[in-house]
């Protein structure tokens, strides 16, 4: 009963905290500015240290002991020897894990989908694009792409390689954006790439935030160019920022701003699949014509992330963006994982203002 009570507090006192951010005029941004950045430097700090996801290893450790407590609460039923104080206590342990989980997400994550947005803070304005803005921001990111292809490493196979070092670039990059963006200020630890990357793979996960150690994780199987665009965007959520759009617009702004020719190549060219897009949506002729005046050394990199991913296409992706729509929909995204798309919006308000 003990540990029934000790979750029902934290269940509470975790819809107490959701209620107030978003009731609460203030709170979520004073929150986000003076509690939650210190959450980063200690907690974050400390899971920073070890070399590997530490989320990951809990992943597997909470598996193994669930299913391990599951089965010897079965056989000491069959034996008569614990009864319904057995069954009590087994799932009264799941409920304050679960409680607590929920407690320390709604500290290092749910809180801060209530902040100031990075676009309010920073005042950049969207609204709606015309065709014309759309393709003039097409042609800076062309010559991007084309500039960055040619100064990347690569394999045989003209894949763009990287060298192991991304995870400190991507830290240096995301300090350097604090020069500019005073909300980009802050501790950063290194972004991790997971041991099992295959578990993001089939839910078509370039990268995740994990807020119960406060740690940014990205999928290393996905072609070497998704990398450093994806470590920023994890990174991001580090100070605050949960929204997806802004994530991106962030990790592009760092990979811009970063002194490595593979972080722009990455920001660029996921910029330009993003616009790109959108482009062929509304003009066809037009997106052939800046897909024709493309690097052709980006091609082997386009053509084998696209093979990736198809190879994971299938019912576990599906439930998994149909999750992640749901969830993102709850915390206020009301696009959904469409939300994702709206870069090009910040792109094009960024290239215009």
């Amino acid at each position: 009963m003990t540990w029934f009570y000790c979750g029902a507090v934290l269940f509470a006192a975790s819809f107490l905290l959701l209620y107030l951010a978003r009731k609460a005029e203030g709170m979520a941004q004073w929150y986000a500015v003076h509690i939650y950045p210190v959450i980063v430097g200690s907690v974050g700090r400390v899971f920073g240290w070890f070399p590997v996801s530490v989320v990951e290893i809990f992943l597997y450790v909470t598996i193994f002991l669930l299913i391990a407590c599951f089965f010897r609460m079965i056989f000491r039923l069959a034996a008569r020897k614990g009864g319904k104080a057995e069954i009590t206590h087994f799932f009264s342990g799941v409920w304050l894990a679960a409680s607590l989980l929920f407690f320390l997400y709604t500290l290092n994550c749910g809180i801060n989908y209530q902040r100031l947005s990075f676009t309010e803070q920073e005042r950049i304005e969207t609204g709606k694009y015309s065709v014309d803005e759309l393709k003039k921001v097409c042609e800076i990111l062309t010559r991007e792409v084309n500039t960055y292809a040619g100064q990347v490493e690569r394999d045989e196979e003209g894949l763009m390689i990287l060298d192991g070092s991304e995870s400190g670039i991507a830290v240096k990059a995301m300090h350097s954006l604090g020069e500019d963006y005073k909300g980009m200020e802050g501790f950063y630890p290194k972004p991790k790439a997971l041991a099992g990357s295959w578990l993001l793979s089939i839910q078509n996960l370039s990268g995740i935030y994990a807020p119960f150690t406060v740690e940014a994780n990205y999928n290393n199987d996905m072609v070497d160019y998704n990398i450093p665009f994806t470590a920023c965007h994890e990174l991001s959520h580090l100070r605050g920022f949960m929204q997806e759009e802004e994530a991106n617009f962030i990790a592009y702004l760092a990979c811009m701003n970063s002194d490595a020719p593979e972080f722009r190549y990455s920001g660029s060219l996921l910029g330009w699949i993003h616009c790109a897009n959108a482009l062929r949506r509304e003009d066809t002729e037009a997106w052939r014509k800046m897909r024709g005046e493309l690097s052709e050394k980006v091609a082997p990199d386009l053509q084998a992330n696209s093979e990736f991913w198809s190879s994971y296409e299938g019912k576990a992706a599906e439930v998994s963006e149909k999750i992640n729509d749901r969830y993102l929909k709850v915390n206020g995204q009301t696009d959904g994982v469409k939300s994702y798309g709206r870069l090009v919006d910040l792109l094009i308000a960024y290239y215009e203002d």
